[in-house]
């Protein structure tokens, strides 16, 4: 087997394997000791040139001239450290080092209390700091109304009485509630919202329309803004603000829920006290009682005086989302009977009424038992026997909702009535007027 090319020595027969007879012949050498001859001089000693021939592995011959060989160097014997390798380390051990020490100082700091000067949380934001509100919001409503605003404490026989009361002079009147000074001696103590206290006095009270007014030897008070009842509407916020339950200066939020609330009221064997109230469903509580119930602008617009509850009779009462407030129409007119004559006039229609609403085919109504000859009511044409249907456009279901709604007024108010006499219904104007006595 051949790899295709045919070689013929010198002298010799095709495919002879030896030399030519005749003294060998010595190759020139190189320095390294290895043959000079043509790369194809040793083609005879190739073993994949003959396949009979001999394999082999020549060492070179050390040069004669005794120089040392080349030195070999190992790629995976370790060698001596550079300058580079010897400033790296000590870098990277100090900055490990210094991260290490500081991630402990932060965590020893922060246990230990100590901020180490790191600022939580974000920066202030521009607009109106802590101590100041836009007046149109809650908090700047309450700041304004605050200061106006007293908790009252009259002693009796029972105890101390407890209640709220608002300035409404800068020389000292005060209103709140009748049943918050009812069982007093005539002596109260009044507390400001600075927490300062004044002796005060009763000036005159009305049973009736639960409204009192009290005096305090001070002057430069700053009274509270009146407001307009008749201009409400349902769903309008307001705060109440008063003593609940002994806590002063406590301002509560809600809304008007109902207006024109008819209601009686009244502690047994006391006088029976009618509401054509303000219903809201901010928190009210013992305490409240005579202090302001204000509109989003800070004007008072009703005077906190009863709560509905769930409890049995005697039981203490808590707010349970029902309050009702006298219109402040209706307290200011009272108030100004008393500062200036010492009592209120009462508003009367001249007639009384009997039962419950009477049911018939034309509706719901209230029956007049009897009418004044003289009265506001007979001047209208009404008659005894006459169902009063509504006063006002208010609709009458109950002697309650009468009452009620005509003590709202002043006298000499102008209201509308419908009745109805037989089967046929009729309207009447009718001018209030005040009670004789």
């Amino acid at each position: 087997m051949t790899d295709g090319w045919e070689w013929r020595a010198p002298g010799g027969t095709p495919g002879s394997a030896g030399p030519p007879p005749g003294p060998p012949q010595t190759a020139p050498t190189t320095p390294y000791g290895g043959s000079a001859s043509p790369w194809w001089s040793d083609a005879l000693a190739d073993p994949w040139r003959d396949p009979y021939a001999p394999a082999a592995v020549v060492l070179p011959s050390v040069p004669a001239t005794g120089a040392a060989p080349e030195p070999v160097t190992d790629p995976d014997a370790p060698g001596r450290p550079r300058l580079r390798q010897l400033l790296l380390v000590p870098l990277i051990v100090a900055l490990l080092a210094g991260t290490l020490g500081g991630a402990l100082g932060y965590a020893f700091a922060v246990r230990g209390g100590v901020g180490g000067g790191v600022t939580l949380g974000a920066g202030p934001a521009e607009g109106p700091g802590l101590a100041q509100r836009r007046p149109d919001s809650l908090a700047g409503v309450a700041g304004r109304v605050l200061p106006s605003v007293v908790t009252i404490r009259v002693a009796g026989p029972a105890g101390t009485s407890e209640g709220s009361g608002f300035i409404v002079s800068t020389d000292g009147y005060v209103v709140t509630n009748d049943h918050v000074v009812a069982d007093g001696t005539g002596r109260a103590s009044v507390t400001f919202n600075d927490g300062s206290s004044s002796p005060a006095t009763v000036v005159g009270q009305d049973p009736e329309s639960d409204i009192a007014v009290i005096k305090v030897n001070r002057t430069g008070l700053r009274p509270i803004e009146f407001g307009d009842s008749d201009a409400l509407a349902v769903g309008d916020p307001v705060l109440a603000i008063g003593s609940p339950l002994s806590l002063a200066n406590t301002v509560t939020a809600g809304i008007i829920s109902a207006l024109d609330r008819t209601m009686q009221a009244g502690e047994p064997g006391g006088p029976v006290r009618y509401y054509a109230a303000i219903q809201t469903d901010a928190a009210v509580n013992h305490g409240n009682s005579g202090g302001p119930l204000v509109d989003a602008a800070g004007r008072v617009i009703g005077v906190n005086s009863t709560i509905k509850s769930l409890v049995a009779e005697g039981q203490e009462a808590g707010n349970i989302g029902l309050a009702f407030a006298i219109p402040i129409n209706q307290a200011k007119r009272i108030t100004q009977d008393i500062i200036g004559t010492g009592k209120a006039r009462r508003t009367v229609i001249g007639a009384q009424v009997a039962g419950t609403g009477t049911a018939t085919r034309a509706g719901v109504g209230v029956r007049l038992a009897a009418v004044e000859p003289a009265g506001p009511a007979a001047g209208a044409g009404l008659r005894t026997g006459d169902v009063v249907l509504r006063l006002n456009g208010r609709p009458i279901n109950d002697p309650t909702d009468l009452i009620a709604l005509v003590r709202k007024f002043a006298p000499g108010s102008v209201v509308t009535v419908e009745y109805r006499r037989g089967s046929t219904r009729q309207n009447a104007s009718v001018t209030l007027a005040a009670d004789a006595k």
